[in-house]
């Protein structure tokens, strides 16, 4: 079963954050090839319950002091800046000051 993505911008980032949902979340991973492990998949939602509380996305710093983590370890995992796929597939707005 395949779903039809909504609109996505020139990163893949969804261009409308109302279009999310966990399916949209996986199938967007999917197609750019990424597997979202279990752990990545909580890191993603509580990813969300950051950004519904304080209304921004965390640098990576505070996020993984949000979640206990140890960053290196989160780098290490994602194999690549954590905040921009954990965004991207959680239907958040692209993090400030990652390149």
């Amino acid at each position: 079963m395949s779903i039809e993505l909504p609109p996505r911008d020139g990163d893949g980032y969804l261009l409308s954050m109302d279009d999310w949902t966990p399916e949209i979340g996986r199938a967007m991973a999917e197609v750019d090839g990424i597997e979202l492990t279990d752990d990545k998949w909580d890191q993603i939602l509580k990813a969300r319950e950051y950004y519904d509380d304080q209304a921004v996305v965390p640098p990576i710093r505070k996020f993984s002091k949000y979640l206990g983590r140890d960053q290196k370890e989160m780098f290490a995992m994602w194999k690549t800046g954590p905040m921009k796929p954990i965004t991207k597939y959680g239907g958040l707005p692209k993090p400030t000051g990652c390149v």
